[in-house]
């Protein structure tokens, strides 16, 4: 990780959960961090704790509902401006809502698809141009999937959201195309975790809090902490490596 010391990276939906995982983890490997999400002060909690814990890195708090494109775009001018740009992009922020195909609400599925799959979109946009103008070739770009974008299971609820999931695969892949017909050394990397214990499951289930309690105690899950390890293994990978697509789960998940 020592190349990436004093470097920028981006890491959306920083708050809580898997991001401010990561972001916490770049700031202890040397890197600046640009944490971003609806609620800031989350971030800036984590910021101080950053700082207290002597990390030769730092955590910068950024206010942005990243399903406004107005407000990527400012945010992304705004790290332009302050620190000349993004070298890393992390696309973490994503949501599930329990909205079934056969009665989901309309709302519902837009807003899966405007977090999930558009505002992922218009970050690794920004993030290349970013790059690009400042003739980085090095920079990486780490989508945060799930293995809902590689399967799918028998929950009514999750399959609008496995839809999402598998459109970042997709996209992920298109991205590595994309970068090589550039002939940039880019890099494009997907990460797919399982059953992550996080604030996930209360959010999918918020009226029925038990539900998601019964499946975090039901194996012994991933934690965010082990997400934010996979993408230090990622970054720390040789720059003519390529790592395409981590798929892990807990030992005792099945599907």
């Amino acid at each position: 990780m020592d190349r990436w010391k004093g470097r920028v990276a981006l890491v959306t939906g920083a708050s809580v959960g898997i991001g401010a995982a990561i972001a916490k983890s770049l700031a202890r490997h040397g890197m600046k961090v640009v944490g971003c999400a609806r609620n800031v002060e989350q971030i800036e909690k984590l910021s101080s704790e950053c700082v207290s814990s002597g990390f030769s890195g730092n955590l910068i708090p950024y206010k942005c509902d990243l399903s406004v494109e107005d407000d990527v775009l400012s945010m992304f001018s705004w790290i332009k401006v302050h620190h000349q740009g993004v070298d890393v992009c992390i696309n973490n922020a994503g949501l599930a809502l329990p909205e079934p195909l056969l009665s989901g609400k309309i709302s519902g599925w837009k807003t899966m698809i405007d977090v999930n799959v558009i505002a992922l979109s218009v970050c690794t946009r920004e993030a290349y141009q970013s790059m690009k103008e400042r003739n980085i070739d090095d920079g990486h770009i780490i989508n945060i999937n799930s293995m809902s974008g590689h399967r799918v299971v028998n929950s009514a609820d999750s399959h609008f959201y496995t839809a999402s999931k598998y459109a970042v695969t997709a996209l992920t892949e298109g991205l590595r195309q994309e970068l090589r017909e550039a002939k940039t050394h880019i890099r494009a990397t997907c990460i797919s975790p399982g059953l992550v214990e996080t604030e996930f499951a209360y959010r999918l289930y918020n009226e029925n809090p038990e539900k998601a309690s019964a499946a975090y105690k039901s194996i012994k899950c991933l934690q965010a902490e082990d997400i934010a390890n996979a993408v230090v293994y990622v970054l720390s990978a040789p720059p003519h490596v390529q790592i395409g697509d981590i798929q892990m789960r807990p030992v005792e998940q099945l599907a």
